[in-house]
C-alpha cells in the first residue's frame, strides 16, 4: 500500500512540473465499491450515491496520457432503534466513506472536427473508511480499477470540454464530466 501511494505522490509531482496538463472532474454512478462488496465487516449497507472523481493528466506520447485521480463516495447502513435499558431508544446508522486513489492512462483512438474517442484504465487502492456509530472507526484497502473502453468527448470552448465514458469500476458505470487543458 505504501509503495501504491509513494508511485501516486511521484506521478503527481511529476504531472505538477509537466508543461501541458489536463485536469478533469466528473460524476460516476454505480461503482465497484457496491458491485463489488467494499465494505466488508457491515451488514446491509444501501447503494451508494455514485461517486465524485477529480483527475490530472499529463501527455506521454502523441495520444497517450497519464496521471493521478481521486474519487470519493459512500453510503450509509439502515438505521436500526435499539433500546438501552436506563437510556431510552437510539437510533443506529453507520456510515462508509469510500477514498480511491488510482494511476490512469487514456489513449485516444478517433478525433474529427466535434469528438474525440478514446479508452480510459487505472488501477490503485480504494480505502474503505468504516464510520459505525458509537464505535472507534477503522480502515479496509481494497484493490480498485476502472477500464472505460469506450469514451467520448466534445470540445466547447478553446480548452475546455465536456465528456462521458462508459465502462466498470471505482469512477462508475457511467460517468460524465468536465476537463480543462492548459
Amino acid at each position: 500500500m505504501k509503495k501504491l501511494f509513494i508511485a501516486l505522490f511521484v506521478a503527481a509531482a511529476a504531472a505538477v512540473g509537466a508543461q501541458a496538463q489536463e485536469v478533469t472532474v466528473s460524476y460516476g454512478a454505480y461503482t465497484q465499491m457496491d458491485a463489488m462488496n467494499n465494505h466488508k465487516g457491515f451488514d446491509k449497507v444501501n447503494t451508494a450515491w455514485g461517486g465524485v472523481n477529480f483527475g490530472l493528466y499529463i501527455p506521454v506520447a502523441k495520444g497517450v496520457k497519464v496521471g493521478p485521480s481521486y474519487s470519493y463516495s459512500s453510503a450509509y447502513t439502515p438505521a436500526s432503534t435499539y433500546e438501552i435499558p436506563g437510556l431510552g431508544e437510539y437510533s443506529l446508522k453507520s456510515k462508509v466513506g469510500y477514498h480511491t486513489l488510482m494511476l490512469n492512462v487514456k489513449v485516444d483512438y478517433f478525433q474529427n472536427d466535434i469528438v474525440k474517442l478514446y479508452g480510459h484504465a487505472g488501477v490503485g487502492a480504494v480505502i474503505s473508511h468504516m464510520m459505525p456509530k458509537y464505535l472507534e472507526s477503522y480502515n479496509k484497502g481494497y484493490f480498485a480499477f476502472q477500464v472505460s473502453p469506450i469514451g467520448a468527448e466534445v470540445e466547447f470552448m478553446p480548452h475546455a470540454a465536456i465528456f462521458g465514458e462508459l465502462g466498470f469500476g471505482a469512477q462508475g458505470l457511467i460517468q460524465v464530466g468536465a476537463k480543462y487543458a492548459f
